[in-house]
């Protein structure tokens, strides 16, 4: 089952500043890939590349963050195109979210996921087939289909 990755999960991996939120991350990014379930948005991605070159203190070296994102072009990101946006847009207003949020929902239902994989977002909540697993309340794998 492919599981959708939100920004944050991304970051936290390469965020030495809170160790055990980077063990946790990185444990689920090694998983994900070792299943080859995980999932992105070009948005998630560029949202990723700018977090940790310049949000993060220390920050990323560019070229190490640019290779993180090369490698994650494996998982085929979903690109913003119209129907994306629109969908957002009604994600947004039905369960008043931020547009950004709604924006990743969207991509996570472009992408097949069931899951989500945020802490952005309430642990359990089931937004139109997207159920929310924050990574750091649920063990590493151990996730199951939405019914």
């Amino acid at each position: 089952m492919p599981v959708f990755v939100d920004t944050n999960v991304l970051v936290y991996a390469r965020d030495a500043r809170e160790p055990a939120k980077q063990e946790r991350a990185a444990a689920w990014m090694e998983h994900l890939w070792s299943a080859g379930t995980g999932r992105v948005s070009v948005q998630v991605l560029a949202e990723f590349y700018v977090t940790v070159t310049r949000k993060l203190d220390p920050g990323m070296d560019p070229e190490a963050a640019r290779a993180d994102v090369e490698d994650l072009l494996a998982w085929h990101p979903v690109h913003m195109d119209e129907g994306l946006l629109l969908a957002a847009c009604s994600l947004e207003g039905r369960y008043r979210l931020s547009f950004w949020d709604a924006l990743v929902l969207a991509a996570a239902q472009v992408a097949g996921c069931e899951i989500l994989l945020t802490e952005d977002l309430r642990h359990g909540a089931r937004y139109d087939g997207v159920r929310v697993v924050d990574p750091f309340l649920t063990p590493v794998g151990r996730i199951g289909p939405l019914a």
